[in-house]
């Protein structure tokens, strides 16, 4: 008995370093250390920002700096626009928009990816009751073989377990790609909605914008129909020869058919919107609706900031993060992996005392195999995932530092477009006013006698196209301005004050 003491002694002993071991080994990752990189790329400014002191003073009363609302939360960017019809319209998007849909609905299993991998913490728990019938052959139990055993049906209730020891991180570091992974697709879904935000108000203006021009060649049309009007009256008294007449109709013919170009493209851009808003397009109509002026300002902010407000730079960045945690997924397959299993419950030969305490019975350790695995040889696999993971993560970083390098590009062409629209509108007014005095003046000489009809035509033709450019330079104001919003991730009050510029 002495000697059965002081083994168990020794075991127990032994048991508690193993668990020790376990214990300390529990939880130990060999992924490398994570830190966000330093890109290294983000300059002090924007090149193309310029702030409200750098207006010229003729600007200063056309622009102002845009600064939401005190009511408005963080995302809800249109509303610096102030136009009621945009905010319904976003919201509807944010509602109903199937794209949208779409990403909430990988950004679920991504969750759910993750709850799977985070369970590998706990053990695996399961119970069953059965019943099994057999019969054992006289040779395997040491008899003649020509002698078979009875036949017995034994019934068993058992609860079983088994959980695997976070051994060298194995399991946390798959938890914490999982982790990452998840993160990545929140990322992904924010940068899905801020993409249909922007979509919905660049579709929304452009109507607006079509429906200027529409205005335009209305004008048109009508100042058309009246020269031709005049025209034939003073043709059928005599005073000009048909020919001028014969203009005036090619023009209006012209006016009209042009009118109708712009009438087919807002029905194509009406339908892409209705397709946003979750419509279907025979049932959407947006009502027509000049599009005013776009006055605001948006400044850049500090480049710096930007890697914090954009979605695909985040998204790129955990993605970065779950390969950097596939490193030590696949260091840890040198190691040893340990499994503890056990089972636990009753065992009779029939149903009726199945659950006495006589009954009872247990297992601890694998039924089959071992509970301790130690990789030996396996040709290289292991070499091969490591070099994989370690791959994966160096092309992953440097998709973060171009997707870096991409935003910078995309914050300065909006800057600039800005920058250089402001100069045009200037340019652009004086145009159309030079313009609207020239074709009364040529419309006056031509009634007085003093110039052909050549020249009338001229001189409407150029206030026609400098009237359109200023159209399209106001609708090309309200995209760049949605553009550098989408560029910028969206964000208000995240962007830093600067010197001369209020925060957004």
């Amino acid at each position: 008995m002495k000697s059965f003491s002081n083994l168990r002694s020794i075991l127990d002993l032994r048991l508690g370093h193993t668990l020790a071991m376990v214990a300390l080994l529990s939880g130990c990752s060999l992924a490398p250390t994570y830190s966000k990189p330093d890109v290294g790329l983000a300059p002090a400014a924007f090149k193309e920002d310029i702030s409200t002191r750098e207006m010229a003073p003729g600007e200063i009363g056309q622009w102002k700096i845009a600064a939401p609302s005190e009511d408005m939360r963080r995302g809800e960017w249109w509303k610096v626009f102030a136009d009621s019809t945009l905010n319904e319209y976003e919201q509807i998007a944010l509602d109903a928009n199937q794209n949208l849909k779409a990403a909430a609905a990988r950004l679920k299993q991504s969750r759910g990816i993750q709850q799977a991998a985070d369970a590998a913490f706990f053990p695996d728990v399961d119970g069953g009751v059965g019943a099994k019938r057999q019969q054992f052959s006289g040779a395997s139990q040491f008899d003649s073989d020509d002698k078979n055993g009875p036949a017995q049906t034994l019934w068993r209730a058992q609860l079983g377990a088994s959980y695997e020891p976070d051994l060298f991180g194995r399991v946390s570091d798959t938890a914490e790609a999982a982790k990452a992974e998840t993160q990545q697709s929140e990322a992904i879904f924010r940068s899905v909605q801020l993409a249909v935000q922007a979509d919905v108000a660049q579709n929304y203006f452009m109507l607006r914008q079509l429906d200027s021009e529409s205005a335009v060649m209305a004008d048109t049309v009508s100042l058309r129909e009246q020269q031709v009007t005049f025209l034939q009256r003073r043709f059928d008294e005599g005073d000009i020869s048909e020919l001028d007449v014969v203009r005036a109709r090619s023009l209006l013919a012209i006016a009209r058919s042009d009118e109708m170009s712009v009438q087919r493209r807002r029905a194509t851009y009406e339908h892409k919107l209705a397709v946003l808003l979750d419509k279907a397009p025979s049932t959407f109509a947006m009502s027509p609706k000049p599009l005013e002026e776009v006055a605001i300002r948006i400044p850049g902010g500090l480049p710096s900031s930007l890697l914090e407000r954009r979605p695909d730079i985040a998204a790129a960045e955990r993605q970065m993060a779950a390969a950097n945690a596939r490193i030590g997924v696949a260091r840890a397959a040198y190691f040893p992996s340990l499994s503890l299993t056990g089972a636990a419950g009753f065992e009779s030969a029939s149903l009726s005392n199945l659950f006495q305490w006589s009954t009872r019975t247990f297992l601890l350790g694998p039924l089959n195999g071992t509970a301790l695995s130690i990789p030996i040889f396996d040709g290289g696999k292991r070499d091969g995932n490591l070099a994989n993971a370690r791959a994966v993560y160096e092309e992953d970083s440097a998709k973060y530092k171009q997707q870096v390098l991409v935003a910078f590009r995309e914050v300065e062409d909006r800057l600039a477009d800005l920058r250089i629209i402001e100069q045009q509108t200037q340019t652009q007014n004086a145009a159309i006013s030079a313009s609207s005095r020239a074709a009364e003046l040529s419309r006056e000489q031509y009634d007085n006698g003093m110039v052909a009809y050549l020249d009338v035509i001229d001189s409407d033709r150029t206030l026609l196209q400098t009237r359109l450019s200023g159209v399209k330079l106001s609708g090309a104001r309200a995209a760049s301005t949605v553009n550098l919003i989408r560029a910028l991730g969206g964000g208000w009050d995240e962007i830093p004050e600067t010197a001369g510029m209020k925060k957004l």
